[in-house]
């Protein structure tokens, strides 16, 4: 029987993610072989993909697979067997750091003056977080970035626009053009009424104080508005 086990244990060695890598690549490996990798070991009777499964496949999250470990907490982590603090913080961070890889490759085509282009930058970046959060982008003369500010951080359904904190920050940082985004949670890009109303409101505040609103770009789960882009601005 022991000879057995051993045997097994060296089948199952030859055969796992770390062997597969240097074999074939990391595109050749399933999303459970890249998070065992990660975890790089198990816990008794159970290997690290088996563990990994298990994480990519938690009941609670919004998305499954590796997209729902931007929703899942390190605590929800820790309460599957075989994953620890330093795991679950491991993992964490892995799903921060395909976020930011996302970011800077669209960096690289990120025009202002294109919607389009602006929405792909920002995509990962908000479409995963749980509540609306809006921020302002402040341009110079030749449409280049000065600063990106956050407004507010709202509910999982509403967020707050506030014209004199918009255009306090904007003079403050001497913008010349300024562009609003926010997301929804919900994964609908589609604006409410008082998306439409606040923006605008906004608009007419930026005509007199001669800082013009280029655009407002609603953030979904990869889709997009552009009040620019619908004829709204």
């Amino acid at each position: 029987m022991e000879k057995e086990n051993t045997q097994k244990n060296r089948m199952q060695k030859q055969d796992g993610p770390y062997e597969k890598f240097m074999e074939k690549g990391a595109a050749a490996l399933s999303d459970a072989e890249l998070v065992a990798v990660i975890l790089r070991t198990g816990t008794v009777g159970e290997d690290p993909v088996s563990i990994a499964n298990r994480v990519l496949d938690l009941p609670d999250q919004k998305n499954k697979g590796i997209l729902g470990l931007h929703h899942v907490s390190v605590d929800e982590l820790m309460k599957i067997k075989g994953i620890g603090q330093v795991k679950a913080i491991k993992l964490k961070c892995i799903a921060e750091l395909s976020s930011r890889i996302a970011r800077a490759g669209a960096r690289q085509t990120l025009q202002l003056t294109s919607p389009q282009s602006v929405a792909a930058y920002y995509m990962e970046q908000m479409r995963h977080c749980e509540r609306e959060q809006v921020l302002l982008l402040m341009m110079d003369n030749r449409n280049r970035m000065i600063e990106e500010h956050v407004i507010s951080q709202g509910t999982v359904n509403a967020s707050i626009m506030s014209a004199r904190e918009i255009f306090m920050t904007a003079l403050r940082k001497g913008a010349v053009y300024i562009m609003l985004l926010h997301n929804h949670p919900g994964g609908d890009p589609t604006p409410g009424r008082q998306d439409i109303a606040v923006t605008e409101r906004i608009k007419k505040a930026s005509e007199l104080i001669e800082i013009p609103l280029i655009d407002h770009i609603i953030i979904g789960d990869r889709k997009y508005f552009s009040f620019k882009e619908m004829g709204y601005l």
